[in-house]
């Protein structure tokens, strides 16, 4: 295989970025466009809408052939483990092994709205061994820990599947246990990369202390990719509107990682305009309440997306990869939206080669 035509297995994007876009139908061109573009994995991050992460999976499973298909994230709480441990031993053999479990702790907002308890670093854990186990042919009997209190927990005796399993993380606490017992680990947008090379030294560092190679334990940059090919207020709409949606939702956790100043944090929140918003911002805010957005949000807390002409953009993957991630996310871009900025990379690529 050509360098040109080289499967970028270092290189996912997500399928119905953001809201879901038009609608569930669209995951499938958008997963067989990224397969045909070489990009190496799909990601699906669960919305309760129109985006249940069974079904999306499994569509894009069915209609691509090599592409890896990982979820990041659903939920281990909103599903018995059963359920759970089942639908991805059905994936994984649908796909002939291309499935990953990725879970995460989700937004604890959400959960007391809707009386679901908010979930532990020590849940995810126990859920990852009991997973483990099941899809080893194993039983789990008389269960009492973190996960919940089970008398029996039990697939098929037969089942031999190694699954990977991912997981979401922010927090130092999260980042270790990545590294003590998942395969990947995911990293939040916007991250400096001085956040980035910290996060991925404690997952390295964790899985070293465990007993593992550390480099089985995949750590993916999640860059946001918003190219100046695309619309003016969609670029303000990718950049601005979803950086001010996580603040909505988790932005005291996005300061504290990121070592940003809390006082801005607190002015965009008591904000007339943001008071305003009953949603999130980047699905329901108009380009002019963005553009008013835009000027409580530091340039230094969006600067290190990937943004520019493809070629910065892509310069700017390679950027992150030499940062210490072993993979990147092209955050929130659909893969027509990504065409350009492949494009570019592989050039730099036989550009090299050729030197």
């Amino acid at each position: 295989m050509s360098t040109n035509d080289r499967i970028l297995d270092e290189l996912g994007y997500y399928l119905l970025p953001g809201a879901g876009g038009k609608g569930p139908a669209g995951v499938m061109d958008e997963a067989r466009r990224g397969e045909e573009l070489g990009l190496g994995t799909a990601f699906i991050s669960e919305r309760w809408n129109l985006k249940e992460a069974n079904t999306i999976s499994a569509a894009a499973c069915a209609v691509t052939t090599r592409l890896r298909v990982a979820t990041a994230a659903t939920n281990h709480n909103t599903r018995h483990p059963l359920i759970t441990a089942s639908w991805a031993t059905t994936l994984h053999r649908l796909s002939g092994g291309r499935f990953t479990l990725g879970i995460g702790r989700g937004v604890p907002g959400l959960y007391d709205m809707f009386g679901i308890p908010s979930i532990t670093t020590a849940q995810m854990e126990d859920f990852a061994q009991v997973m483990r186990t099941l899809w080893h042919g194993g039983v789990v009997v008389g269960h009492d820990g973190p996960l919940g209190k089970y008398q029996t927990l039990y697939l098929d005796g037969e089942f031999d599947e190694d699954i990977p399993l991912a997981i979401v993380a922010f927090g130092p606490n999260t980042l270790r246990l990545g590294g003590r017992l998942f395969d990947h680990v995911i990293l939040h947008t916007y991250f400096s990369p001085e956040t980035l090379q910290r996060c991925v030294k404690t997952v390295k560092d964790a899985a070293m202390e465990a007993g593992r190679d550390p480099d089985d334990v995949k750590v993916w940059s999640c860059l946001a990719t918003v190219g100046d090919h695309l619309p003016q207020e969609r670029r303000r709409n990718k950049l601005i509107g979803r950086l001010a949606t996580y603040l909505q939702g988790y932005g005291d956790l996005m300061v504290k990682t990121n070592e940003w100043d809390p006082a801005v944090l607190q002015r965009f929140r008591d904000d007339p305009v943001v008071q305003s918003l009953p949603g999130a911002i980047d699905r329901i805010a108009t380009d002019e309440q963005l553009r008013h957005i835009e000027e409580l949000i530091p340039e230094e807390w969006t600067r290190h997306a990937a943004t520019g002409s493809p070629e910065q953009c892509a310069a700017r993957v390679r950027e992150e990869l030499a940062y210490g991630a072993d993979k990147v996310i092209l955050h929130g871009a659909l893969p027509d939206e990504l065409e350009p900025i492949l494009t570019a990379y592989r050039a730099h690529e036989l550009a090299r080669v050729a030197t």
